[in-house]
């Protein structure tokens, strides 16, 4: 293999190509100049950035070989409960946070201590979560969306009015140039960062996606990593959710469907292997800008929901096989 084959063999390459490739895509089909405004960045980027929170979870579980389908419906059932907390409650949006952030941790260590304690499958285990997790949150929000419209005592409704906190999240800064949101994702992007290139977790996490069995041996903590690593999955999630609750100024018990399949495509995309023990977070940072680009450009252009499904899908075999093509 040559000097120029090894460099293309590198997943952070590849991922590079990609992205350069999506955008060259957008300058070509600008719709009337309209992918050359700033506005049109700013606005993909916000729009990407809760897809962007939940690949940072699912990054995490990946690298250990394992996979997260709840992640959607965790998001979901945290918009709800938020929005439940804060719009109806009235509680301090300290409190509300950082019990909806447990609520999403407590998901993923259910489905974790399922996996490493009892062996069953990951699929199996958070598909069992994605359900339960979608069957609580209508349960909780009654099939209704939770908004500013509540009903008194007399069968009557009124509004109440939408809490400070919703409005803080869903703010632009810097002259309103970056929305909250994305700062929220880079925030996320760091914090995964520092877990798996600065800390003791991290150097497990990959060593039981490389070998788990061997990793036991050399004394890493297998099944307390594997339930951190879904812990953290969860809690991602809920930060999605509460940033979805805000931007909607509601708790939508139907959110999040199919949000599992972006993370999981921009996580793959990205160039983190589904074999488990080989990717990073900046690989995750590159591939959630391509899906974001990838699908502003299909959107500017006036291009169908379901063709937009459909390339996702066939986006993500093609990341696969090559993946499989460059082992």
């Amino acid at each position: 293999m040559n000097a120029a084959q090894r460099i293309l063999a590198q997943p952070a390459t590849r991922a590079f190509i990609a992205l350069g490739l999506i955008v060259s895509l957008g300058f070509v089909f600008h719709a009337d100049g309209a992918f050359h405004k700033w506005s049109t960045h700013r606005d993909m980027l916000r729009q990407v950035s809760e897809h962007g929170i939940l690949a940072c979870g699912m990054t995490i579980v990946i690298l250990t070989a394992g996979i997260d389908l709840s992640v959607g419906s965790v998001l979901g059932l945290v918009a709800v409960v938020f929005s439940l907390m804060s719009i109806h409650w009235g509680w301090n949006p300290v409190l509300a946070v950082g019990a909806c952030l447990a609520l999403g941790a407590a998901c993923g260590t259910v489905s974790g201590s399922v996996i490493a304690r009892f062996g069953v499958q990951p699929f199996i285990a958070t598909l069992a979560m994605m359900v339960f997790a979608r069957g609580l949150a209508k349960y909780v929000s009654g099939g209704q969306k939770i908004s500013q419209s509540v009903q008194n005592a007399d069968g009557s409704f009124g509004y109440v009015e939408l809490p400070r906190v919703f409005d803080a999240l869903d703010a632009r800064i810097l002259g309103g140039n970056v929305s909250v949101v994305t700062i929220i994702f880079l925030v996320c992007v760091v914090v995964t960062w520092v877990l798996l290139a600065r800390m003791r977790p991290g150097r497990h996490l990959y060593a039981i996606g490389g070998n788990e069995y061997a990793a036991h041996l050399s004394g890493v903590p297998v099944m307390r990593t594997k339930i951190l690593a879904y812990a953290l999955c969860g809690l991602f999630a809920a930060v999605a959710g509460i940033c979805h609750a805000a931007q909607e100024y509601q708790g939508d018990p139907e959110a999040g469907v199919a949000y599992e399949l972006t993370a999981i495509a921009i996580v793959v995309i990205g160039g983190t292997s589904l074999m488990g023990g080989r990717g990073s977070i900046l690989l995750t940072l590159l591939g959630t800008l391509s899906i974001g680009y990838l699908e502003k450009i299909l959107s500017i252009n006036a291009v169908g929901e379901a063709s937009r499904l459909m390339l996702t899908g066939g986006i993500i075999v093609a990341a696969v096989l090559l993946q499989r093509r460059r082992a």
